[in-house]
């Protein structure tokens, strides 16, 4: 029997069943249907969940008001789902943090600098650029004030970071962009 749903059907039939092949036949059928249809629900109820959505990706971007762009990876269509989620609210540098937190996954470090009317979005665990730095910049556009600037700073492997810590095969395996200078000697 292929089905597991068949099997437990045909655990509830009564034992002079146990040798009956057209039975046996039965329950998988029924249970194969029913395996079928607990998968369908399992990837319906998935749907609910932005960490979890794929194919209701859209839906949760039509009701936000967001551009559907099935070019980009579904990891980064969910940061700026989150993203949108995170950023209601007063402007502060807690909303800010969150809102940068969910697109880059990493800790973000938020300053203010009155005196020039500004502030600084820092990425502290991840190395290089963010892959969807773009989404990012227009979702911070989007909450703060029109009177704020806003800098972002980078993270990058610096030769005094990996001496002592990174074996050659690490280093070799690490991509270009994550190192001080990275950015311009891969273009």
């Amino acid at each position: 029997m292929n089905s597991s749903r068949g099997r437990e059907l045909f655990s509830y039939l009564p034992a002079y069943y146990e040798t009956s092949r057209v039975m046996r036949s039965d329950m998988d059928a029924k249970g194969s249907e029913l395996d079928a249809l607990y998968l369908a629900l399992d990837a319906t109820v998935s749907q609910f969940f932005v960490r979890t959505a794929t194919w209701g990706l859209g839906r949760w971007e039509f009701e936000l008001g967001i551009t559907t762009d099935l070019t980009k990876p579904i990891e980064q269509r969910r940061a700026v789902i989150e993203s949108k989620l995170r950023g209601a609210g007063t402007f502060s540098g807690r909303l800010v943090k969150n809102v940068a937190e969910a697109y880059d996954g990493g800790k973000v470090d938020v300053s203010f600098q009155p005196d020039k009317w500004g502030f600084t979005v820092k990425f502290m665990d991840t190395l290089g650029i963010p892959p969807n730095l773009e989404d990012l910049k227009s979702a911070i556009e989007e909450i703060k004030p029109a009177h704020l600037s806003v800098e972002y700073e980078f993270n990058y492997l610096l030769i005094r970071n990996i001496h002592d810590v990174m074996t050659l095969t690490q280093i070799e395996q690490t991509l270009l962009s994550k190192f001080a200078g990275g950015v311009w000697l891969a273009n």
